[in-house]
């Protein structure tokens, strides 16, 4: 626009001043082939000037075509545009409103055209999710796939379908394919950590504990009790297995969880269990002698038997001193129950279940007194364990 207003100032200011040029001599001569042509200076000019004001008409006309050819055929491909631009801001809504059948469709239309398909067919997925069709979310997952950037996106978030709906065998096929680390991502390991949990695959917990405390994944009580509970699964099952299995376990715990009671008193079960009871029960007897706890009494509970006369003469010693802890009372009452001390055994789990009234305790309270003939207080206490579950 600026440049038209020079354009118009110049040429009225040439004939502004054109008139005081009339009485001038100059002249111009042109020839060119069997062409001449004679002219005044000022002619001269003011031809000049016109003859670029046509030009430039001619210019602008074209240019003016050309636009209005090609926008013509880009039109339906804008429209287009605009109309993803809509179905993903509709989409959007929906999923914020949780209408999951309206943010689906509008999320699948949105990434035809969208600028991020990706990631429409991605919030599709998670509509159809919700909406319980493992079919489409399929299908929009293996669409958004196609991207690379979102390939470790989609295999999250399929995972993530995967353990939702149920399908472990197919999460943890999926998971694999992540490779969870140190390096991965912190959404990949909180999969991990719940789908290791849901397959009661402590191996790979247990493995994947240290990246987990370094990442700080977890509160310091939360995985406390994750470490207890995958350090006691693994001995559990190392003693359903074998000896090796066990010591194999055992040995995998760090200095630290090999002081630790639960983890003590689950190691002794399972020497018992491989025919080495005495190794067991010295260790157990020295636990006891220096910090007793109640994992140290209930593995007692489990691998002491009547023969058993020395550790029990020092057990029964120790009542003055733990008579009020609920763990060795139970402790008490069981071995006065292999005795066949009923009284002295009901007596104890009177105790134990004034303290702690729970369907155990009760059970093992009507069955003591059904050894001493109590039918009538055996039934109530029965009827207290019923109560209690």
């Amino acid at each position: 626009m600026i440049r038209v207003l020079a354009y118009l100032a110049i040429i009225l200011i040439g004939l502004c001043i054109s008139p005081f040029f009339d009485g001038m001599n100059g002249y111009l001569y042109l020839a060119f082939w069997d062409y001449e042509v004679e002219m005044g200076v000022v002619t001269a000019i003011v031809g000049l000037i016109l003859f670029y004001c046509l030009l430039q008409i001619v210019e602008w006309c074209l240019v003016l075509f050309l636009n209005l050819i090609l926008s013509s055929r880009l039109l339906p491909e804008k429209w287009r545009k605009k109309a993803a631009r809509k179905h993903t801001l509709i989409g959007a809504l929906a999923l914020a409103e949780e209408d999951w059948p309206v943010a689906e469709k509008a999320m699948a239309k949105g990434a035809e055209k969208g600028e991020i398909p990706s990631l429409n067919l991605l919030a599709a997925a998670r509509a159809a999710q919700h909406q319980n069709d493992p079919v489409s979310r399929d299908g929009y997952l293996l669409e958004a796939e196609k991207e690379p950037m979102a390939v470790n996106a989609v295999g999250t978030t399929r995972t993530r379908y995967l353990l939702q709906q149920g399908d472990l065998t197919s999460a943890r096929e999926q998971l694999d394919k992540l490779s969870p680390s140190s390096k991965s991502k912190l959404p990949v390991l909180r999969l991990a950590i719940e789908l290791y949990q849901a397959q009661s695959d402590f191996n790979s917990l247990k493995l994947l504990l240290p990246v987990i405390k370094k990442r700080q994944l977890l509160t310091e009580t939360a995985f406390t009790e994750l470490s207890v509970a995958t350090n006691h699964a693994l001995l559990i099952s190392a003693t359903e297995n074998s000896e090796q299995e066990l010591e194999k376990v055992w040995h995998w715990l760090s200095r630290g969880e090999r002081k630790e009671m639960g983890n003590i008193a689950l190691y002794c079960v399972g020497l018992n269990r491989f025919e080495r009871k005495d190794e067991a029960l010295k260790l157990l007897m020295k636990q006891l002698k220096h910090s007793p706890s109640a994992e140290i009494f209930a593995g007692l509970g489990e691998l002491l038997l009547p023969s058993d006369l020395d550790e029990r003469e020092l057990i029964f010693s120790m009542e003055k001193k733990h008579g009020q802890d609920i763990n060795f009372q139970i402790l008490l009452a069981k071995l006065h129950h292999q005795n066949k001390e009923y009284r002295r055994a009901m007596e104890c789990w009177k105790e134990v279940c004034q303290i702690q009234p729970t369907k155990s305790h009760w059970l093992a309270l009507g069955e003591t007194q059904e050894h001493l003939g109590e039918q009538n207080s055996a039934i109530q206490s029965y009827r207290h364990a019923i109560k209690a579950d």
